[in-house]
């Protein structure tokens, strides 16, 4: 199996300030660290032997500081010469998607054959969808209509397209992309049930990026390939994220697990809005984010903070080869991606936990081959 590592930026030290609106002093860990430190982190991926390095779309807040996806890729493209790269995602809602479509054939010419899995999303933070001037009620018919328009642009030397929301002349892509599989590669990530069949009758693949139990997704990956079944189309097996902490002894990955995997938590349900219990009220499509802060509300933040650590990938070298190995057989993951700093974490743990992974897990689970299980 491969693995990969995904890079966040969070400055989770700054939502206090944030949160509090006291703008008009400095934050205590500047957005320049984060970005120095994540730099360096993001430089040992290729040399520590992982398969691939990923990235996230969000904006406005301390939550993840990555507002263009592809712009990070091609830089570590130009840094690299074997790793794959992805995206956990692009939110199609928020760009014009001949932009979208363009970014990715830039960065599928510069990686010179290796490959570019293009997660897509719609996006669910009214502190991202309102400064950009969108309504969220919207995203669902954006989010296809862009992924019409973009799937046109990449396979397609001249194309039009009439929608409610975009309209475009006749027109051409260029650069034209290099690969000629990419619309192959496209997956698909969702919080809200509502989401899964729109993705699985578009065609796309399944990324899982987790917001509750793995057998829920079990349960996600059966309902997605029946619905690609009734298509005419073969089953398709997920890419999984994974939050990751390792550590040669085992309280020590416990205890570090619980603060940064309960703080990224926290720092979700900030952006988000899992937070306040009306966040979602009266959102159309947005239901389930509001059964999300329902829920955070009547069993308590710390005890769902430090119930999401529990789902993860964390303990001795040992203990996180078997816990990847049982998330693999719920999902039928064809593909991990780890995520190695969040929450506040020094870049110092983020490293040892990097190298100690690369060193004593990664070995076994690019060897871990296991049968495909049945589409549903």
């Amino acid at each position: 199996m491969k693995v990969g590592v995904t890079l966040f930026f969070q400055n989770y030290g700054d939502w206090d300030r944030y949160d509090q609106r006291q703008f008009d002093r400095p934050s205590n860990v500047s957005d320049t660290q984060i970005y120095d430190e994540e730099l360096r982190l993001g430089d040992l991926i290729e040399p520590l032997g992982y398969d691939s390095i990923w990235t996230v779309e969000h904006h406005h807040t301390p939550y993840t500081m990555i507002p263009d996806p592809t712009q990070l890729l091609s830089y570590y493209a130009g840094r690299t010469s074997k790793v794959d790269f992805g995206s956990m995602v692009i939110v199609l809602p928020w760009h014009h998607p001949l932009h979208v479509a363009e970014n990715i054939s830039i960065l599928d010419n510069l990686l010179k054959g290796r490959q570019f899995k293009v997660g897509f999303g719609r996006g669910a933070s009214a502190k991202e969808y309102d400064p950009l001037g969108i309504s969220m009620e919207d995203s669902r018919e954006l989010f296809m209509e862009s992924l019409d328009i973009v799937r046109s642009a990449l396979t397609k030397e001249r194309f039009a397209y009439e929608g409610q929301h975009f309209t475009v002349p006749e027109t051409s892509l260029r650069p034209r992309p290099r690969s000629n599989d990419l619309t192959d590669r496209m997956y698909c990530s969702w919080g809200s049930p509502q989401t899964l069949p729109i993705a699985a009758n578009a065609g796309l693949g399944m990324l899982f990026i987790p917001m509750k139990a793995w057998e829920a997704y079990e349960q996600d990956m059966k309902d997605f390939n029946m619905i690609r079944e009734a298509n005419g189309w073969e089953p398709m097996q997920p890419i999984v994220v994974c939050w990751v902490y390792c550590a040669e002894d085992s309280v020590e990955a416990q205890a570090g697990a619980w603060t940064y995997m309960a703080n990224y938590w926290d720092s979700a349900g900030r952006h988000y809005g899992f937070a306040s219990p009306d966040a979602f009220k009266n959102v159309k499509g947005y239901e389930y984010y509001q059964h999300l802060a329902e829920q955070r509300e009547s069993i308590g933040a710390a005890d769902i903070n430090a119930a999401f650590a529990e789902t993860q990938v964390y303990g001795t070298p040992e203990e996180c080869i078997e816990k990847l190995k049982k998330i693999q057989r719920i999902t039928n993951a064809s593909e991990f991606v780890g995520v190695f700093r969040y929450g506040g974490m020094p870049i110092e743990k983020a490293e040892a936990s990097m190298r100690l992974f690369s060193e004593k897990v990664l070995p076994e689970i690019h060897a871990y081959n296991p049968t495909p299980a049945a589409a549903h």
